[in-house]
């Protein structure tokens, strides 16, 4: 029997509709309340999603998407051990020089594919609600973009409606969501380390994290389309009154200081006594870096960057210890 011969066609076309199935089955599993692995899995499959389809685009391009070591004109093709050929990872699809996706939705993207590695390996909970936004994200980017690459009709939105909710957010709940107050460890540390990272226009970005506020809507004419929810313009009259109030609420970001500052500060109030080596003893003796202890966090894996929850600490221990550290 002849071996069969796929053509770039045909494989371009698989490609896509796996794409397509596999977001799909990412969001229904996500809105499926009887389904308690709901983050992990949308992680996942939209991964694979994005994979394929970013593989489909360069397939039509004269790209090679696999790994390879070229030997003088010829191409030595890494493959596993069953002899398959290594086809390019996500990330490496979206580091491609040629890749036609804007760095926003990259953001988006490899966020997840980081997030991925922290849960990969170990068992994690209640992040659901805290990552919704950059799931809701990541499915209006896949679905803007493999309308770009192949054509409207490829577009998944036609298939998917709103979820219905049976309960409402509270303001203690909503408070909650907002401090990442119940996350994993490793979990809301890589969070924050993340979004450090990224500027705050790409932050705000829907592209990056697709946010809506909810007001509850107590009047509606008889007869009119009752929908529970309604999209109003970013520049209507509304819109910017929400956004104002939405602004006046809304948590500010922590101010962070470096070892440096935290010492200078100390001094300034009259320890002069207390130096770098003295602050390094503190908090390694108070495991103070310990992201459960809320002191600070790590900004883009960097540099650590300490709360003013801890310069009050760090000033009481002093005061303890005045003797030791005034002049």
């Amino acid at each position: 029997m002849n071996k069969r011969i796929r053509k770039v066609g045909s494989v371009r076309n698989e490609l896509i509709a796996k794409a397509r199935e596999s977001m799909l089955c990412a969001v229904q599993i996500f809105n499926n309340p009887n389904i308690l692995f709901k983050s992990e899995s949308f992680i996942v499959l939209s991964i694979i999603s994005w994979t394929y389809l970013m593989h489909a685009y360069y397939r039509g391009t004269d790209i090679d998407y696999r790994y390879y070591a070229m030997n003088g004109k010829k191409k030595n093709f890494d493959k596993t051990k069953r002899g398959a050929y290594k086809y390019w990872e996500l990330e490496r699809c979206l580091d491609e020089a040629a890749c036609p996706v804007d760095n926003v939705t990259k953001d988006n993207l490899k966020f997840l594919i980081g997030l991925r590695h922290e849960i990969e390996h170990q068992m994690t909970s209640r992040i659901d609600d805290y990552l919704s936004a950059r799931f809701q994200a990541c499915c209006l980017n896949f679905n803007h973009y493999i309308k770009d690459f192949f054509g409207p009709e490829m577009g998944i939105d036609k298939h998917l409606s709103f979820s219905l909710q049976f309960s409402s957010i509270s303001e203690p709940q909503a408070k909650q969501l907002q401090l990442y107050s119940d996350l994993p460890n490793n979990i809301s540390s890589y969070i924050t380390n993340f979004d450090e990272a990224v500027t705050e226009e790409e932050f705000n970005d829907p592209r990056y994290s697709y946010r809506v506020l909810y007001v509850p809507k107590t009047v509606n004419k008889k007869g009119q389309a009752d929908k529970v929810i309604e999209f109003l313009p970013a520049n209507s009259p509304i819109a910017e009154g929400l956004n104002r109030e939405y602004v006046l609420i809304k948590d500010r970001e922590k101010p962070k200081y470096l070892a440096g500052d935290v010492v200078k500060i100390l001094r300034e109030k009259g320890y002069r006594k207390f130096t770098m080596h003295q602050h390094t003893l503190l908090w390694k003796n108070e495991d103070a870096r310990n992201p459960a202890k809320g002191f600070g966090a790590w900004v883009a894996n960097k540099s650590w960057y300490w709360y003013e929850s801890w310069i009050t600490f760090a000033e009481n221990y002093c005061q303890q210890h005045k003797e030791e550290y005034s002049l």
